[in-house]
């Protein structure tokens, strides 16, 4: 982090205090930790019974969302480890365990299907009614890697130069022109080329990924780990979705609740994560780092949950980071 200020942010608070900041309002690219937008509009249409947690979703349907070796396995990944709960019944699933394996997976495909059912325009809406301040548009991230198809063999600087001259309503539109597509046509998906995804290609669509703060999402998480702005059955729903590290006896012992979601690309690396103590004190936290080498997001990625752990539940270390990233908020 001090070594990189330029490609990284973080913001850091306990009990509404500011603790620690830098670059903390800068907007950068979430990956996959835009979709807790998506189990927020998640949690509050299941609680309005909007959509039923309990409903059955076909398998089939999920796949139609699926683009093979596009997600690091993350998918495949999810259905085993349901098969192996024993969840999956009739080649059908429970819309909760889709939403869950969204989070806890990352699953690109559930990620897709949950666009559809609850609506892009209600998750876009939840920006400011959540009261973020500065995010792009949410659009579906798996169907926007067919911008960066090349089947005519066009010069790669003439095709990222037209992607780039998109602004973001066009590549909004395209994105979502091409999603509702590939609902309906497997042509498309098995007309999909990987290897037009070269490393230039992959580095503008990474960079034209939604994009945030750290200083919003943490305003976020503070959302989730207060209890106060939601419904409490919406609460409820989104517990089950994104607190899946309570499962685990060793943080029972450590949190109320808590709660994370990161996101990953050959660049970028991203987390935001909540706890409330058990002696009631609130944490939140989130970090982004962008422009990264290959070692440096080895790296980071194995040291993220001894890094999170400290800054959860030891005050000295969150001392270490106010020391070394000394608030500028005016």
């Amino acid at each position: 982090m001090i070594k990189n200020k330029n490609n990284f942010s973080i913001f850091l608070q306990k009990n509404d205090t500011a603790i620690a900041a830098y670059n903390e309002n800068k907007l950068m690219p979430l990956a996959s930790t835009v979709k807790i937008i998506v189990a927020i509009e998640f949690a509050k249409q299941a609680a309005a019974h909007v959509i039923e947690v309990g409903d059955a979703v076909s398998l089939a349907d999920l796949n139609k969302y699926y683009l093979p070796n596009t997600d690091g396995g993350a998918h495949p990944a999810w259905l085993k480890y349901e098969q192996k709960q024993k969840h999956v019944f009739n080649d059908s699933i429970n819309l909760i365990d889709v939403a869950r394996g969204m989070i806890l997976f990352s699953s690109n495909a559930n990620t897709e299907y949950l666009v559809d059912l609850l609506g892009l325009d209600n998750i876009n809406n939840d920006i400011p009614m959540l009261g973020i301040k500065k995010h792009t548009s949410i659009f579906p991230m798996v169907a926007s890697l067919y911008l960066y198809q090349n089947p005519r063999n066009i010069a790669e600087k003439k095709l990222i130069k037209g992607i780039t001259s998109l602004n973001e309503e066009e590549y909004c539109r395209f994105t979502y022109d091409i999603h509702k597509a590939l609902k309906y046509n497997d042509s498309l998906k098995a007309r999909f080329r990987p290897q037009d995804l070269t490393m230039p290609m992959q580095r503008v669509w990474s960079e034209r990924l939604p994009a945030s703060t750290t200083s919003d999402y943490v305003h976020v998480a503070k959302i989730i780990n207060n209890r106060k702005f939601l419904s409490k059955e919406a609460y409820e729903i989104l517990a089950r979705v994104l607190e899946s590290v309570m499962e685990s006896p060793g943080n029972k012992k450590l949190f109320q609740h808590a709660g994370t979601k990161g996101g990953s690309t050959t660049w970028v690396l991203t987390k935001t994560l909540y706890a409330t103590l058990l002696n009631g004190d609130r944490i939140e936290v989130a970090y982004f780092f962008n422009n990264l080498q290959p070692e440096q997001q080895t790296n980071l990625q194995s040291w993220m949950n001894s890094f999170e752990l400290e800054v959860l539940t030891n005050e000295n270390f969150r001392t270490k980071l106010k020391n070394a990233f000394p608030l500028a908020i005016k």
